[in-house]
């Protein structure tokens, strides 16, 4: 790589700037970058169901998760969106679930989440989206992570536990899991033949997803999720990788500060608007 192919963060120009656009892994403007990352975390977590209506993607996944059970309004519409809303509330009203939408400054039409608070959808917490370039990057400690391709039983049990997934739920995630369609690494900390920690990156088109990263409760603040990141942000580098995205609840702290220590920033957020 050459010193003008260097990644690089976008960053805003102040007033008295002349405004430069700014090239980031060929996103000239921050609004094709937010896109971008949508798409990705998409194929990051696979639906059971999709359908694709104007522009807008809907999925469906037996009501696990907001993200894989919600209307994702990315693309510009050609047709009347108040008859697109009430054809979107059928189609979650035969599932006998909530009609959400994940929105960003990006949702289509530009006025849709006014649209949908006149018409009694309330807005619940998303999430930051961050981004951190994997141009330098410290080596993990050696020993007590492994990483696979596949999970195991071990792993599944692991995850399912850590992250709180009812067991009515269990075959979902393990179905969305298995039919993950990119390059996929899950992660595992192993402390005296037990799993303290667990995560999931999906590389994706040059770009490292990281997901669920969680520690077990009376294991934490150890810096097992630590090292658990770092191993799976050089296993994205040396793969491909040029940089890495996660998506954070703004009231998860120790995740915050977990992650800006390692140098991630926010580069959007996300947040749901759901009407039963």
């Amino acid at each position: 790589m050459s010193e003008n192919d260097a990644l690089l963060p976008l960053a805003l120009t102040s007033p008295t700037e002349e405004a430069q656009p700014k090239t980031w892994r060929g996103f000239s403007e921050p609004g094709l970058l937010i896109r971008h990352l949508e798409e990705l975390s998409l194929n990051a977590l696979p639906a059971l169901e999709t359908t694709y209506l104007d522009g807008w993607v809907v999925r469906f996944a037996d009501g696990y998760t907001k993200r894989a059970n919600s209307i994702n309004p990315l693309y510009t519409c050609a047709t009347d969106v108040e008859h697109k809303i009430t054809y979107c509330e059928s189609l979650y009203a035969v599932r006998k679930q909530p009609t959400v939408y994940k929105m960003t400054s990006l949702a289509q039409p530009r006025d849709l989440d006014d649209m949908l608070a006149r018409s009694g959808y309330r807005e619940e917490p998303g999430a930051s989206v961050q981004l951190l370039a994997l141009d330098a990057l410290d080596k993990p400690n050696q020993g007590r992570v492994t990483l696979a391709a596949d999970a195991n039983e071990q792993w599944l049990g692991a995850y399912f536990r850590l992250n709180n997934v009812q067991e009515r739920y269990m075959p979902t995630m393990r179905h969305m899991l298995q039919h993950i369609a990119p390059q996929k690494c899950l992660a595992a900390v192993y402390i005296e033949g037990q799993i303290a920690a667990v995560g999931l990156g999906v590389l994706d088109r040059g770009f490292l997803g990281l997901f669920d990263i969680v520690t077990e409760p009376t294991m934490r603040q150890k810096g097992y999720g630590f090292q658990l990141m770092l191993y799976l942000l050089n296993w994205g580098k040396a793969n491909g990788a040029g940089y890495a995205y996660l998506q954070v609840m703004m009231s998860n702290s120790p995740a915050l500060y977990l992650y800006e220590k390692l140098g991630f920033h926010e580069i959007y957020q996300y947040w749901y608007r759901v009407k039963w």
